[in-house]
């Protein structure tokens, strides 16, 4: 149920019995059993309740400052329990989830129909795609195709590769800027006489809110279809039909085989090797961008690796007993956001910041546990397109692997949170402007970029730089303390888990500024945390639980390597 590989099988163990064994050679002694460990669980069975009631009286009765956020409440439906649903972005899928149940229903009863009389879903998926639209977005649809077909354009009209990966970001970029500045173009400030036709704009009239998720897929489809043209790349062997020959492909070992299916296929494979340029078209152009399971939110694919999906799956990977355990565990995934949703408060808090007079510990379990629910809103989302998706027989990469709490590195973070994305901006961005070489310029431009492609708000520009100064400490002392001599030292691992500690509170202010409270709020919340001494010693004692945290965290990670997974985060 919670295993890595259950989330997604490219988390598995490598399928290289080579790698494998050297992820393996390379793990500790399970430590899982020693004297050391058991004061740790014992803390953990201490610490977690209290923190889980320091949530809940911060936002319950008798504090005085639920009389702030009980406006706020609304009716729940466990135990007779309110509910804050004051987040607009979930509570308008919370709300909604009934009837996208409904479609993604609909959507495969109508395709299985459609099946009966053509082996070509991409015809079906297309037209679904249009109707999802209109009925989402209505006359903005519209705009949308105006956008897309636009970039089409530039990628097909400007043979230059060059000059056409530039055009096409400067292209993206300006549209981000511009549908903020514009707010989805309404015809009744941009066209007066065309005015009526905003109130047919659909049950999502604020298209441009998701669209951020189709400049991505922009971008890859350019760039993908430059490198296929420019022949800098593989292509995948055809056969006389122009479809692709798996016969005529190499295995790992570099060897021609006969009997390669899809599943044989590695992920790094179907991204990397080129389509032949005829099959970067208008068509298969509108059935990538348009995709109605990973439209509103993704995961982000290459079109190198969605079109080979469509073309050549369903993978082994997506099987009846495993989606329908990946199935299971969303379903717990939102249990546990109605349970939080209804026993603290912490949103409503957050908004109103009606923590006065509240304790140093309360404080800092607002934040913590807003953090825990940002990370539930988007991983709820987030897998049940996913599950959508795989249900339909394509596997896009899962964005969210590693729990929130689960997490001590700010760099390792971002490979675990919005993985999708993170692999996107590593192969778009990241690569392309030097990668490693640079590291602190580069990943100022990256979380730059990110901050941007979130929301253009200041906060989150502020985000994007506290997260890139907060990474300096950390590639700091990795550079210093990599070397065996320090490596070997008993007293290393235990070095680790002290900086991992101060990680684990640099992440959690980015993100509260980014994400939460703002910067002014952050502030306030410091300055009642910092500004006593009971303030002092709660941030002491909190510091040495993240410490034993830490510790858990490493084991966890070893744990993995002993059966030859290393996934970097």
């Amino acid at each position: 149920m919670f295993d890595l590989a259950t989330l997604d099988t490219r988390l598995g163990p490598s399928d290289d019995v080579k790698r494998r064994d050297g992820v393996i050679a390379k793990a500790g002694p399970s430590r899982w059993r020693s004297p050391e460990f058991i004061a740790y669980y014992i803390i953990h069975l201490i610490a977690l309740p209290i923190m889980f009631k320091g949530a809940y009286d911060a936002s319950n009765p008798p504090n005085p400052n639920y009389e702030l956020i009980k406006k706020d409440l609304e009716p729940g439906w466990i135990f007779g329990r309110k509910v804050d649903n004051t987040d607009h972005q979930y509570s308008g899928f919370r709300n909604n989830l009934p009837y996208l149940a409904a479609v993604i229903v609909a959507q495969q009863l109508l395709k299985k129909l459609f099946k009966l009389f053509s082996n070509d879903s991409r015809f079906f998926d297309v037209g679904f795609a249009f109707v999802f639209l209109i009925v989402a977005h209505g006359i903005s649809t519209v705009k949308i195709l105006a956008i897309i077909i636009a970039n089409y354009l530039i990628g097909s009209k400007i043979s230059n590769s060059n000059a056409g990966t530039i055009a096409t970001w400067i292209f993206g970029i300006a549209i981000l800027f511009a549908n903020e500045k514009a707010l989805g173009y309404p015809f009744t400030k941009y066209c007066p006489p065309l005015a009526f036709l905003d109130d047919y704009a659909g049950l999502m009239p604020r298209w441009d809110v998701t669209f951020n998720f189709s400049m991505l897929r922009m971008v890859s489809f350019n760039v993908d279809r430059y490198r296929a043209v420019d022949g800098t790349t593989e292509q995948w062997p055809l056969d006389t039909k122009g479809e692709i020959d798996l016969s005529k492909s190499k295995t790992g070992e570099g060897e021609k085989s006969t009997s390669l299916t899809a599943s044989d296929i590695s992920e790094r494979s179907r991204i990397d090797i080129s389509h032949s340029p005829s099959t970067y078209s208008m068509y298969n152009y509108l059935l990538y961008m348009l995709y109605s399971p990973l439209f509103m939110a993704g995961p982000i694919m290459t079109f190198n690796d969605f079109i080979f999906q469509h073309k050549k799956g369903p993978l082994a990977s997506l099987s009846f007993k495993r989606v329908s355990v990946y199935a299971l565990r969303l379903v717990f995934c939102i249990f546990v956001m109605e349970t939080l949703l209804h026993y603290c408060y912490v949103v409503a808090v957050s908004q109103e910041k009606a923590w006065d007079g509240d304790s140093a510990f309360q404080i800092s379990m607002i934040g913590f546990f807003n953090l825990n629910i940002i990370w539930l809103k988007l991983l709820i989302p987030w897998r049940l397109f996913r599950l959508w998706s795989m249900v339909d027989g394509i596997d896009p990469p899962e964005n969210m692997v590693r729990c929130m709490d689960n997490n001590f590195s700010a760099l390792s973070f971002w490979r675990a949170w919005h993985r999708s994305f993170n692999r996107w901006i590593i192969r778009y961005v990241y690569g392309p402007i030097g990668g490693s070489s640079r590291p602190v310029l580069n990943s100022l431009i990256v979380f730059s970029f990110v901050a941007i492609w979130h929301d253009i708000q200041l906060r989150l520009l502020v985000w994007g730089w506290m997260v890139v100064f907060f990474i300096i400490p950390e590639l700091t002392a990795t550079f210093i303390f990599k070397r065996p001599q320090f490596t070997s030292k008993w007293w290393f691992r235990h070095l680790c888990a002290v900086g991992a500690a101060l990680n684990i509170w640099m992440m959690m202010i980015a993100n509260l500024v980014g994400f939460c409270v703002g910067l002014d709020g952050m502030g306030d919340m410091l300055r009642q945390m910092f500004g006593t001494r009971d303030g002092i010693i709660y941030c002491i004692s909190a510091s040495c639980a993240l410490f034993v945290g830490s510790q858990v965290m490493f084991e966890v990670r070893e744990s993995e390597k002993r059966r030859g997974i290393n996934i970097r985060c």
